[in-house]
């Protein structure tokens, strides 16, 4: 049943209590260990600045913090009874943290998408852009090592260059923002004597969210088992890792957003955190349990099992003051058994071994 509050107000019962807390936890635990990836990784490569790696730690850590300041304020908010939480302000705190969800996850499938088509693109881009590797456009450096430091001074302290499909991506977030700010307008709108029904707009949201995450999951889906089938053609055990990870990444993505969709389609289950107080005390357990689920499974899991798998540190670049120092010894003699290796086979053979070992995907 619920519990009354210091001044007679209905508060969560304690079965809703506890699941918010326990999520709120999980989630707190999570956003620690995003930040402090990311804080490794920047100490790791500072002269590197923003690469998508960081900026994906950035979207799961924010929005974690979202999911544990959505659930603090649920429990505040229901026992305090504010009138602004049923009006917007709740529906508002519930939809931030999924976008950012949505946007870490959208940015993971452009950059799987760009390794699927980056043999397509591989001349194209090797003309044009040889310097201009864009910030958030590939996962690695294709340059010649001699010349990776005058290309970094290049591309990341002077000018953020943004590839076509994150372009993308920042559109759809962009519009996703736009249609939730006007969504809780109109919840706000329809708690006045209107014809506008507040619950409604609500479930229409949730379903195009929810649907939405079911096509995210389709997504990783195709482009894992297409990556998946281009990585087991290449014979490294750096391939044979990654492609391991990315299967198992593709794998429990589409289990968790299925199923969370699902549940939310059938059970409109995430928006009744919002209206606790109107639920019958039988059925504070079923909701209970089953928002737990919605949140755990859809949010806690897939971001926890990201952050595992990334736990691996990037390989540190090497700055100018540390390299040797090239030799001057001049060698008069070599050995006939050994065929001499011009800079340009070299060239080609390094040039070879880059493109079979693409960047890590996850």
């Amino acid at each position: 049943m619920l519990s009354e509050g210091a001044a007679g107000r209905r508060c969560l019962p304690t079965q809703g209590v506890a699941a918010e807390a326990v999520l709120a936890a999980v989630d707190g635990a999570v956003a620690v260990v995003a930040f402090l990836q990311l804080l490794r990784i920047h100490l790791r490569n500072q002269q590197l600045g923003w690469t998508r790696q960081k900026i994906f730690h950035i979207m799961i850590g924010s929005s974690n913090i979202g999911y544990l300041a959505y659930f603090i304020s649920t429990l505040v908010a229901t026992c305090e009874g504010w009138q602004c939480w049923s009006h917007g302000c709740g529906f508002v705190l519930m939809v931030c943290p999924q976008i950012l969800f949505l946007a870490a996850f959208l940015l993971l499938v452009s950059f799987w998408v760009d390794l699927c088509h980056q043999a397509n693109d591989e001349e194209e881009e090797d003309d044009e852009h040889g310097c201009n590797e864009a910030l958030l456009e590939k996962g690695k450096h294709k340059q010649n090592p001699l010349h990776v430091d005058s290309c970094r001074r290049c591309c990341f302290p002077r000018s953020v260059h943004v590839g076509s499909r994150q372009k993308f991506v920042i559109l759809v977030i962009a519009l996703t923002f736009i249609s939730m700010i006007a969504f809780a307008v109109l919840i706000w709108i329809g708690r006045g004597k209107n014809p506008i029904d507040s619950s409604l707009v609500a479930r229409v949201y949730l379903y195009i969210f929810s649907v939405a995450m079911l096509l995210l999951g389709g997504v990783l889906a195709c482009y894992g088992v297409l990556l998946f089938s281009k990585m087991s053609n290449v014979r490294s055990e750096m391939a044979s890792t990654e492609m391991w990870k990315v299967a198992s990444l593709a794998a429990v993505a589409v289990i968790c957003f299925t199923s969370s969709a699902v549940l939310s389609l059938v059970t409109n289950i995430p928006l009744q955190v919002l209206s606790y107080c109107h639920l019958a005390p039988s059925d504070c357990l079923s909701s209970s349990a089953f928002i737990f689920l919605y949140y755990f499974i859809g949010s806690s899991v897939p971001s926890g099992f990201v952050l595992w798998i990334m736990r691996e540190m990037p390989p540190r670049l090497v700055a100018d003051s540390d390299r040797p120092a090239p030799s001057t010894i001049v060698t008069f003699i070599r050995d006939r058994s050994t065929p001499a290796q011009n800079p340009q086979w070299r060239t080609s053979v390094a040039s070879s071994q880059n493109k079979g070992l693409k960047a890590s995907p996850i």
